[in-house]
């Protein structure tokens, strides 16, 4: 006989509370829908959709959330996360073990620069809509970010490309859903914005890069900032995946960042005795 009782019951039911899943024996309900009418009906993208707003997007909506997580997944091994995915395998570790530790360093410098870009994007958009027209919104709101955060823009300029080949893409998909009403299309109007102000201050080109592309689009979708980076790092999780089982597959032992004739630059004292301690 148990000795719950039928307090003890529900306090223990109640200890983790969620929307999101109502698991019985026999039964999984995703937000109201069994599991078995969203296989094979729902793709991945529109799974997560469901998964962090309630409801299902529409088909367009969905396939303007896949195509950002699509553009995100790999930059090769010069990105730390990526270059991180590979040393880790080399360490004897399992596949979940390389993914975690590459997925840990998607921070606010490598990481975050979609988070950022959607918070500049929605305070220049709350700038238009206190009466601002487009150009003085990003104006102001550009000084206000660059003295409250340095000179970096997040979502602009690429360490590799002059320009970056996803974010026109990206800006020509948001350009057709805005078209047939999926979405407004101000989140890509602010965008190229600020690209046209960062050109005039700098006297050269900073074209939008992928976060900042990507950054448009979970805007237009209605996203909060930290799901930007929560996207991202469901996206580019796919990429640590495929490099850390390739690492896998080509073999070697640990692995460093160089290979092991080049020696980091030593910077410390010059060779020297220890003293005489007696």
């Amino acid at each position: 006989m148990s000795d719950i009782n039928g307090n003890e019951a529900m306090e223990s039911a109640d200890w983790w509370r969620t929307s999101i899943i109502d698991m019985q024996p026999g039964s999984i309900r995703f937000r109201g829908y069994a599991i078995q009418d969203l296989i094979g009906n729902v793709g991945f993208a529109e799974m997560a959709w469901l998964m962090m707003r309630g409801d299902l997007p529409t088909r367009q909506q969905g396939s303007l959330l896949e195509a950002a997580l699509v553009a995100a997944v790999d930059h090769g091994p010069q990105a730390p996360s990526i270059a991180i995915s590979r040393m880790a395998s080399t360490c004897g570790v399992g596949l979940n073990n390389a993914m975690a530790s590459a997925l840990n360093v998607l921070g606010d410098v490598h990481g975050g620069a979609g988070e950022q870009a959607v918070e500049l994007y929605v305070r220049i958009d709350a700038s238009v809509q206190a009466g601002n027209d487009l150009a003085a919104a990003v104006a102001l709101e550009l000084d206000a970010y660059t003295q409250e955060h340095g000179k970096y823009v997040p979502g602009f300029g690429h360490r590799f490309h002059q320009l970056d080949p996803r974010a026109p893409r990206l800006l020509g998909l948001v350009d057709a859903a805005a078209a047939e009403q999926v979405v407004s299309g101000n989140f890509a109007a602010i965008g190229r914005a600020i690209e046209q102000t960062l050109q005039q201050r700098k006297n050269r080109p900073i074209p939008m890069n992928v976060d900042g592309a990507t950054a448009v689009i979970y805007a237009e979708l209605g996203f909060p900032p930290a799901l930007a980076r929560g996207l991202f790092c469901l996206s580019r999780s796919v990429g640590i995946l495929a490099h850390a089982w390739e690492q896998m597959e080509q073999g070697g032992r640990n692995k460093g960042p160089m290979p092991r004739r080049f020696l980091p630059a030593y910077e410390g004292r010059v060779a020297r005795s220890l003293p005489d301690r007696a």
